[in-house]
Formats: C-alpha cells, sequence, structure tokens
C-alpha cells in the first residue's frame, strides 16, 4: 500500500478551482496552517505525524522554532471564517484514499491540501510520501505573501541596483549602513536587536567546481566579516561559528544556479551572535558570483519569521539582462 501511495505522487492534483467572481481574501499569519482533522486521530498517531513534519524546528536556527505553527480544529469547523486560513490542511477517514493540494478553494492566494484514506495505516503513508511537497508549496506561497507586504512600502533601491546591475525589493524601514565598491550593508532595527542584508560580488573563481564548497562560501562569508562587520569594541569581527556545521544546499535564484547556506555566526571577541542565512549565485555572464547574505542579532526574540523575512527580501531579486 506504501509502495502505491508513494508512487501517486507523479499523479498528484495540483489544481484550480474556478474562482467565484468574489473570492475573499484569505487570512493567517506567516508560517502558520489550520490542521482540520477530528481530535481522535489529532492525539494518536496521525497527529504526532503531523506534528514532526510540519512543526519540525527550522534549520539554523540557535534555538528550537517551529517551521510552521499549526492549530488544529474539528472537521465541523470548516466552514466560515475557519475557510479564509491562507494555509489548510484537512485530513479525514474515507472509503477513498486521496490526496489533493488545490489552489483558492475558498480564498485567495490559498493552499487546501487534502489527506484521506480506509486507515490511519493508509492516512500516514500519504503523509510520510508527500510532506515534502507540501511543506515547498506552503513555504512558497508565505513568501509571496511576505514579497506582496514588503512591496507596499518599499526603499529606494537604486544604489543596490545599479552597483550589482540587478533590482531587489527591500522594505523601507532598512537602512543603509556602510556602501563599498563591491559591498553594500542594510540594518532594520528592531526591539533589543537588528536585522542585516548584505551584497557583495566576489569572483566566480571564488568558489571552484569540486566538493569544498560550503568551505570556500564560509572563508568567502568570514572574510567579508572581517573586513566590514565589527563590534563596538576593538578587535571584534563577524565570523562563522564552527560549533555548528552549517546547512548546505543547490538552488535556483531567479533561474540561476546558486548555493544556500544556513548556520549561525558569533561576533569574534564579543558576545554577539545569532542566524544566518546565504546565497552565493552564480552569474556566467558577468564572470561573477553575487552574494546575499542576511544575519539577524535578536537574543531576547524567536527568530524564524525574522529570517524568513530577510529569505523572502533576497528572493526578489531579478538580475537585469
Amino acid at each position: 500500500m506504501k509502495k502505491y501511495l508513494c508512487l501517486s505522487i507523479f499523479c498528484i492534483l495540483i489544481s484550480c478551482k474556478n474562482e467565484p467572481k468574489e473570492l475573499q481574501i484569505s487570512s493567517g499569519k506567516i508560517n502558520s496552517i489550520s490542521i482540520i482533522i477530528e481530535d481522535e486521530f489529532w492525539n494518536g498517531e496521525i497527529g504526532d505525524s503531523i506534528r514532526n513534519k510540519f512543526a519540525a524546528p527550522v534549520i539554523g536556527l540557535p534555538q528550537e522554532e517551529p517551521i510552521f505553527t499549526i492549530n488544529q480544529f474539528p472537521i465541523k469547523l470548516l466552514e466560515g471564517f475557519m475557510t479564509n486560513s491562507r494555509n489548510i490542511i484537512v485530513v479525514k477517514k474515507s472509503p477513498k484514499s486521496e490526496f489533493e493540494i488545490t489552489e483558492n478553494e475558498y480564498a485567495t492566494p490559498q493552499n487546501v491540501v487534502h489527506i484521506s484514506g480506509k486507515s490511519v495505516l493508509e492516512i500516514l503513508d500519504t503523509l510520510d510520501c508527500n510532506a515534502g511537497n507540501i511543506i515547498d508549496k506552503i513555504k512558497a506561497l508565505e513568501i509571496l505573501e511576505l514579497q506582496k507586504n514588503t512591496k507596499k512600502s518599499l526603499i529606494n533601491a537604486k544604489k543596490v541596483n545599479t552597483k550589482f546591475n540587478i533590482t531587489i525589493e527591500i522594505p523601507k524601514n532598512y537602512k543603509y549602513v556602510m556602501r563599498r565598491s563591491k559591498f553594500i550593508w542594510l540594518k532594520k532595527e528592531i526591539s533589543s536587536g537588528s536585522l542585516s542584508l548584505l551584497a557583495y560580488q566576489v569572483p566566480i573563481s571564488t568558489i571552484q567546481s569540486n566538493k569544498q564548497r560550503l568551505n570556500q562560501v564560509i572563508k568567502t562569508q568570514d572574510s567579508i566579516g572581517n573586513l566590514y562587520i565589527h563590534g563596538s569594541a576593538i578587535n571584534t569581527q563577524m565570523m562563522t561559528d564552527n560549533n555548528f556545521l552549517p546547512y548546505f544546499a543547490n538552488v535556483k535564484i531567479d533561474n540561476k544556479p546558486a548555493f544556500e547556506t544556513k548556520g549561525l555566526w558569533q561576533m569574534n571577541n564579543d558576545f554577539m551572535s545569532g542566524p544566518f542565512i546565504n546565497y552565493n549565485i552564480i552569474d556566467q555572464k558577468n564572470n561573477r558570483i553575487l552574494v546575499l547574505e542576511g544575519f539577524c542579532y535578536a537574543p531576547s526574540k524567536e527568530k524564524r519569521d525574522l529570517m524568513f523575512e530577510l529569505e523572502s527580501i533576497m528572493k526578489s531579486i531579478k538580475f537585469r539582462i
């Protein structure tokens, strides 16, 4: 049965319902999911599986925080205000096994995931096979939602766009801190901390095509920290915290190959530290690697949504032709 359900991934229907003339606007906090499931299943193996997958710890944070904030409601509440949720997962027992991700079923923008099975085992197998697809789909919508909100009030990014021949959408509450020939630093002040966004470029030869790419990315990042990111005291420089192995993956940014790195930074000879996310984007046309890096210092705050904000900004980049 598990093999059958896994093979069915290739037949998943990702569909858009015919939208009514006045489809309601979805709502909900960023990175939240409404789980529609009866209490008896939520309190058993199915609920455990959902929590383990969709509330697993975010990679690259100093303290554990869930990928998504999940809230459970019984099936009978799938009406009225509940259908406004931007991300909904409906799980139930049924004579027919089903897995479907529907866009804009009750509101817009929206993902509604339908999972049903004849038994608890079938539902668990469907969750095992498709959790990764669901997470990717929801994260993509949350990035778009955050970018849509950002568009309402943008900084004049001409200094960044002209220097690096790109366009990028940066919220108005970010301020320029430092500008050099191939380096720009912007910062957003928050209560008890700050968010920082860096943009810089290095020769394409900086990262060679071999198995040491992560080391090369970290070496470049630390060299920038040593040059430009300092604490208030003498001999304090930003560097990667080597006590934690960074996450490293191959991704696409604006259809260009890139390396995504997530981990922790610390201020050498100082007490400051926090998480970072880094994109090394391979720009073959211009024989360079464009680096976008975001990091935050917020010792008394949860950091998932702060880092997600930085990720959404960096993913708004477009390379000029």
